[in-house]
């Protein structure tokens, strides 16, 4: 009994030895490829013979080693940290990326600068001061008012390409992130049914899932918790992602019917919006997770113009003047684009008006009933040189709204508080709820008037003696000089029309070198989470040729061990 025992020992030896020279082969077949992660055989004792009792000892006789399981080797808070900062490194990757083609519009790297194009309009200013009456001065000043109306039109369109284009990635992301979902759900499945004896684990297909969980913490912000059947749950942004037996899948729609952005929304929770972006992103709360919220960040909700940044003048209360720039905060600051949008429209906005309130300016008149209106001022407003001395001719037209209305009598009330009739050219307001009242991206253009005749730039005095209003012309030359505004409502430096280019121009860079510092020192630690990953799971080809030298002697000692027991019963039945 004692030698078939042995048998027991040695052939015990021989399954776990080649057992253990499988699993060894199989890591060093699969040495690079991705995601792979190292298994290990798990040996354990085979059964016991009892031979009697005794208060000594157990009395038992060990019949070999037994094969338990083949077992990864992982870390699971290292997979945790690692989908956690790789989402978080691919959030401000993205929006880098945004910055740096923001950038390459405004041609400061590589061609054409749109601050040349600034102080060629600057310069025709100069110039028309030397000469008002000489028509090159003034077919100069009209080309480069084209010119600059042409470059801020093809900028802000190439702003809003690149805006709606981001749509395709946020599509191409959302597509994945379904795809993703779907595969978890198979995997789930077949894992748990290969799983469900409980005599071996699915290792080869549990590397695939925590791949695509690697990818998915790259799209999104994700949690996950394994049942105990094998199963993995998923949360992908606070919401039930991927469950044992559904996946509630993404699908995009647009931010509202007039609008060429889309969103992600939930199907299966009633539409309601993945991603919250009322609040700016931050990595305290784990918010700044995910390239797809960050291209939805950088890419913004909407056309921003210079009606969204707050202005203190414009508000009687503090309270609503916080309230808004905690909004522009929250939402257009947070876009790259969309601040880009605005502060540049800011710009433009500042020196058409300008140039056209010079020109054609207006004066505020209260009517009866208590209300301001603004009216062109005959008393101050230049005129043109032709034979009608037309007044009240802007250099920049809004090309849905004409400047002013016909002359109409209104009553207004005069300085002692008395009632008085005036005629009147009443000048059209903009209207931050109407586009087209604004002389904002696509709405402007140069005076068809004074283009077709160039002799309408009012720059004569209106006294009737044909002498040019060197008032006019000074303050042309004055007011672009002059501070119009700051660059947003978290600076408080007043800015000129260059000093604001020049600090709007420096805020995208150092924002730009912000994001990129960000992206970098995440990349960094990445790849050091990664290392220590790989570290834990990765193949050694030394180790794994060790191991299998290990184990062929193992295999050879056991088939020694056999035949010594074989020759050993042999002799004993040859004896017998």
């Amino acid at each position: 009994m004692a030698s078939i025992s042995g048998l027991y020992v040695g052939v015990t030896g021989l399954n776990v030895s080649q057992a253990a020279l499988n699993i060894t082969s199989h890591n060093l077949a699969n040495v690079e490829t991705e995601g792979y992660v190292r298994q290990q055989a798990v040996l354990t004792d085979f059964n016991y013979k009892k031979l009697g009792d005794s208060y000594l000892s157990a009395m038992q006789q060990g019949l070999g080693a037994n094969f338990a399981t083949v077992k990864q080797v992982r870390d699971t808070f290292l997979d945790k940290a690692y989908r956690q900062e790789v989402g978080r490194e691919a959030f401000y990757e993205s929006q880098d990326d945004a910055v740096g083609e923001v950038e390459g519009f405004f041609g400061e790297l590589e061609g054409e600068s749109f601050q040349n194009t600034m102080n060629d309009l600057w310069t025709s200013l100069q110039e028309l001061a030397k000469q008002p009456d000489s028509v090159v001065t003034r077919a100069t000043l009209i080309q480069t008012a084209v010119s600059f109306v042409e470059r801020t039109d093809n900028i802000s369109d190439q702003l809003k390409d690149y805006q709606v284009n981001l749509n395709t990635q946020i599509q191409e992301q959302v597509d994945r992130i379904n795809e993703i979902g779907k595969n978890l759900k198979s995997l789930n499945i077949k894992i748990r049914q290969y799983e469900s004896t409980g005599l071996e684990k699915a290792n080869d297909l549990r590397d695939q899932r925590n791949s695509l969980l690697d990818e998915l913490g790259k799209l999104a912000n994700i949690t996950y918790r394994e049942n105990p059947n094998g199963m993995v749950t998923v949360n992908l942004e606070g919401a039930t992602f991927v469950t044992e037996d559904t996946v509630s899948e993404i699908k995009t729609v647009k931010m509202n019917e007039t609008s060429d952005m889309i969103k992600p929304v939930w199907v299966a929770h009633g539409g309601a919006d993945v991603f919250n972006l009322d609040k700016a992103a931050s990595a305290d709360n784990d918010t700044d997770i995910g390239s797809l919220k960050g291209l939805l960040t950088a890419r913004g909700s909407k056309q921003a113009s210079y009606t969204d940044i707050p202005i203190r003048s414009n508000y009687a209360s503090e309270t609503l003047y916080n309230a808004d720039v905690r909004n522009y905060n929250n939402t257009i600051n947070a876009s790259v684009i969309m601040k880009v949008q605005a502060e540049f429209d800011q710009l433009v906005h500042g020196i058409v008006t300008t140039i056209n309130d010079v020109l054609s300016p207006n004066k505020e008149v209260t009517q009866i009933d208590g209300s301001t209106i603004k009216i062109l001022d005959t008393d101050k407003a230049p005129v043109g040189i032709d034979a009608d001395s037309t007044m009240g001719e802007g250099l920049f037209n809004r090309k849905s709204m004409s400047r002013y209305s016909d002359e109409q009598e209104i009553q207004i009330l005069d300085e002692s508080g008395a009632t008085v009739t005036i005629t009147a050219r009443v000048y059209n307001e903009e209207d931050p709820t109407n586009n087209y009242s604004l002389f904002t991206h696509g709405e402007i253009e140069v005076n068809p008037n004074i283009m077709q005749n160039y002799s309408y730039i009012p720059l004569s005095s209106n006294t009737g003696s044909g002498d040019f209003d060197v008032t006019t012309v000074n303050a042309l030359l004055t007011k672009w000089q002059d501070t119009f505004s700051t660059l947003n409502p978290n600076t408080l430096t007043q800015n000129n029309f260059d000093d604001y280019y020049s600090s709007f121009i420096s805020d995208l860079a150092n924002r730009g070198e912000q994001l990129g510092t960000i992206s970098t020192n995440q990349a960094s630690m990445v790849e050091s989470i990664n290392n220590q990953r790989t570290e834990v799971t990765g193949v050694s080809s030394d180790e794994e040729l060790t191991n299998m030298i290990k184990y062929q002697h193992a295999y050879n000692a056991s088939a020694r061990y056999v035949n010594v027991v074989s020759q050993m019963l042999e002799d004993i039945i040859e004896k017998l």
